[in-house]
């Protein structure tokens, strides 16, 4: 089942995210968090937000006020990794059982939930994969083998958890980078904790920083023909996106793009394609949440208030990259998309929930 909860962006704001979990959000979370641009801004401001007191709820500490959310109880019992994502924790983390595994992750999210407060640590969505699951994975591991030196970028990466498995694999660790905002950088480092490696065993790049910063990426055409400057030597250098304009052969980003409104979205796919590397079979690819048509919608979510999101059709997603993002004919965008089994019914209210998994291919 995949759930609706919140993803905190900044000390000052925050936005709704869908994200996947197991389990539904069993009581209201959060306050106002998302308008359309058309509606004054797409966030809104801590000092305008107010919080309901109730006995359900643990007393706020400062990081939670940072938040701006009421942060849940940690829950045990909603621990419910799969067998494939334990696995890849046993293996990756040097862990023999399912017991010692279970107190180590719990001790992770604990650890990381006093700082980060989001839904995404309570509901375990760190430890899961969603990469796995998106169709055009298993071709996309084939790139480093055809094109030695090739990077795989995960934008959002929160734990990195997506980025370990594409290394675990075959991707070569070196030729990755992740980025988070900055305010996550520790997410990050609880990554390091969760798998117990060490920046020299785990030697990936990483930026932190706005994904629409100009000091982090730019915004400019995609790159039709190879460019001038050589790719990076090393990436674990990198203070920014910049340097990797062209050069990078796949990019990862799934459960961000829904974050925004329709222009800051379009805004984001032109600054990711930007970074691609314009040979044939070059990727960005992910997954998010949709709806059946494109437009704004008023959802009543689990506060009781309405909000107005902005949701993208698997046609307008199309649409979006062919012509929008990159020149008709020079890309594929294949969507796959299905309906979201899920209980939270404010939001079937207002029309079925998809997810979208999507590729988009250079030609």
């Amino acid at each position: 089942m995949k759930d609706l909860q919140v993803n905190v962006l900044s000390h000052k704001f925050i936005r709704v995210i869908l994200v996947q979990a197991d389990t539904m959000l069993s009581a209201p979370t959060f306050s106002n968090v998302l308008r359309s641009k058309t509606q004054s801004q797409i966030i809104t401001p801590l000092e305008e937000r107010t919080f309901p007191s109730t006995p359900r709820y643990p007393p706020m500490s400062d990081n939670h006020l940072k938040a701006g959310i009421l942060a849940l109880e940690l829950d045990e019992t909603l621990y419910n990794l799969n067998n494939e994502q334990k696995d890849f924790l046993k293996r990756t983390a040097r862990i023999d059982n399912d017991e010692e595994l279970r107190k180590h992750v719990l001790e992770v999210q604990a650890d990381a939930y006093k700082v980060f407060p989001y839904p995404c640590i309570r509901y375990f969505t760190f430890a899961k994969l969603a990469i796995t699951h998106l169709p055009n994975y298993q071709q996309i591991l084939k790139l480093p083998q055809a094109r030695p030196g090739a990077i795989l970028l995960d934008m959002g990466c929160c734990f990195g958890s997506d980025l370990r498995k594409a290394v675990f694999d075959g991707w070569p660790a070196k030729d990755t980078v992740a980025l988070l905002i900055s305010e996550q950088l520790g997410l990050w480092e609880h990554g390091h904790k969760l798998y117990r490696t060490t920046p020299a065993m785990f030697p990936a790049g990483f930026v932190a920083g706005d994904a629409f910063n100009e000091d982090i990426t730019s915004l400019q055409e995609p790159c039709y023909s190879l460019p001038p400057e050589n790719r990076p030597e090393s990436l674990t250098s990198l203070k920014s996106l910049i340097p990797l304009r062209g050069h990078v052969d796949a990019i990862h980003t799934s459960l961000f793009f829904h974050l925004f409104d329709e222009e800051k979205q379009l805004e984001l796919a032109r600054r990711l394609a930007a970074l691609l590397s314009p040979m044939p079979s070059s990727v960005i690819f992910g997954g998010h949440y949709a709806r059946a048509e494109k437009g704004l919608k008023t959802e009543i979510l689990g506060n009781g208030k309405e909000h107005i999101v902005f949701w993208h059709s698997p046609e307008s997603w199309k649409d979006m990259w062919s012509g929008n993002v990159f020149r008709e004919g020079t890309v594929r965008v294949d969507v796959v998309w299905s309906e979201e089994e899920s209980h939270f019914t404010e939001l079937q209210q207002s029309g079925k929930l998809y997810y979208l998994k999507w590729c988009v291919t250079r030609l």
